[in-house]
C-alpha cells in the first residue's frame, strides 16, 4: 500500500512538473518573457520574408559596358525586308524595330543565367515588343520583383541594354509570336 500511494504521488508530481513547464501564464506577469500579438505579427512578417528569394543580379551581370543604341553597328540594315516587317507587326519607326529585332534575338543569353537561379520559381516569360522593349519573367510568389538592365555579351549584340522585369505573378500563358500573351 505504501509503495502504491508513493508512486502515485511520484506520478502525480510529474505530472504537476510537466503541466508547469508548459503552462506561460506562469512564466511572469509583465508579459516580457511571452510574445503578445504585436510581436507575434513581426515574428510571421520576418518568416515571410525570409522565404522570398531575390535574384543575385552580379550572377547574371555580363561585365560589358552598354553602348549608344544611336551609333550601334546592327546586325540588320534600317530598311531591310526583317526590319520593315517588324516595324508594321509591332507599330513602331524602322530604328526601333532594327534595335528590338537584334536584342530579342540575344535575349536567350540572359534568360538563361536567370533560370538557373529560378529553377521551379519560373513560370514564363515574354518579351514586350513596343518603344520600350524589356523581357518579362514571370515566376511564383516566393520570388521578390525586381528589375534589372542587363548590357548584352554577345558578338551579335554585344553592349546592347536588354531591360528585365521580375514578375512574382505565377502567370502561365500561352505566347503566340514576341510577347504577345494570349490569356
Amino acid at each position: 500500500m505504501v509503495k502504491r500511494l508513493l508512486s502515485m504521488i511520484i506520478m502525480a508530481s510529474v505530472g504537476m512538473l510537466t503541466l508547469t513547464g508548459c503552462d506561460n501564464s506562469a512564466d511572469s506577469s509583465n508579459g516580457t518573457d511571452s510574445i503578445d500579438s504585436a510581436d507575434k505579427t513581426s515574428v510571421t512578417a520576418t518568416s515571410e520574408a525570409a522565404k522570398v528569394n531575390t535574384i543575385d543580379w552580379s550572377l547574371v551581370a555580363s561585365g560589358e559596358k552598354a553602348v549608344d543604341p544611336a551609333n550601334y553597328k546592327y546586325p540588320f540594315a534600317l530598311d531591310s525586308q526583317n526590319v520593315r516587317d517588324y516595324a508594321e507587326y509591332f507599330d513602331v519607326d524602322n530604328a526601333t524595330a532594327q534595335h528590338n529585332l537584334t536584342i530579342s534575338m540575344a535575349s536567350n543569353e540572359a534568360l538563361s543565367k536567370l533560370l538557373d537561379q529560378l529553377s521551379d520559381s519560373y513560370t514564363s516569360h515574354e518579351i514586350i515588343d513596343s518603344k520600350d522593349m524589356k523581357l518579362v519573367i514571370h515566376t511564383t510568389p516566393d520570388v521578390a520583383a525586381s528589375r534589372y538592365d542587363y548590357v548584352l555579351s554577345d558578338d551579335f549584340a554585344k553592349g546592347l541594354v536588354l531591360p528585365i522585369e521580375i514578375k512574382p505573378d505565377g502567370k502561365k500563358s500561352d505566347v503566340k509570336g514576341h510577347g504577345e500573351v494570349q490569356e
